[in-house]
């Protein structure tokens, strides 16, 4: 090795030092496999020697950090989709297949940050404490963008006969597409009763 190259060696090695340890521990409660854990944490380092920001170690920490989430996010979707192999769409109702398709293609269109948090969270079963830890937010951030996430995904799973079946019902909307509630019947009219209470 050149001296130049060694010299290109020595901030990564000083890095590896500061942030390694950390990263591996977040990639260790994502993945729950410590050879996965040490694998992910040593491609975000390479990675990060080919197109990372520079040596600087905030902005190396943030970038190695989205590096190494990233990439186990890749892994556990591998593991799902395998897991699904494994399963066999024949055992799935045909319903439910061309659901779970319309789901993925819904998650795929949130904002990142939901869609870590709702990952997390609501597929791989971990806390929003675990999932503010991996992610370096607060507990606070990760309810509000599951909260996000989920309200995203209904309105994107929504059937496109629902608003036709809720106005049919009598859900009335206005202008701007607000539901109103629906109007109640009018009552009929009591016909006035007769000063001599209708006798003859």
């Amino acid at each position: 090795m050149s001296s130049t190259e060694e010299q290109g060696q020595e901030p990564l090695a000083e890095l590896y030092r500061l942030l390694g340890r950390r990263l591996y521990s977040t990639a260790l409660r994502m993945l729950r496999n410590p050879e996965e854990a040490e694998d992910v944490m040593q491609d975000a380092f390479l990675a990060f020697h080919r197109q990372g920001p520079g040596f600087e170690p905030r902005a190396a920490g943030a970038w190695l950090h989205r590096a190494l989430v990233n990439r186990c996010l890749d892994r556990l979707r591998s593991r799902a989709r395998w897991r699904e192999e494994e399963l066999g769409e024949e055992a799935l109702p045909p319903a439910s297949i061309g659901d779970r398709m319309d789901l993925e293609r819904a998650v795929a269109t949130l904002p990142r940050s939901a869609r870590l948090v709702f990952m997390l969270h609501d597929v791989e079963g971990f806390r929003h404490r675990e999932v503010a830890e991996m992610l370096g937010i607060n507990e606070g951030t990760s309810k509000s963008q599951l909260f996000r996430a989920r309200e995203l995904l209904r309105a994107a799973l929504r059937a496109p006969g629902e608003a036709a079946r809720e106005t049919s019902a009598g859900r009335r909307r206005s202008d701007n597409g607000a539901v109103l509630p629906p109007v109640s019947p009018a009552a009929p009219e009591t016909p006035a009763t007769p000063a001599n209470g209708g006798l003859p």
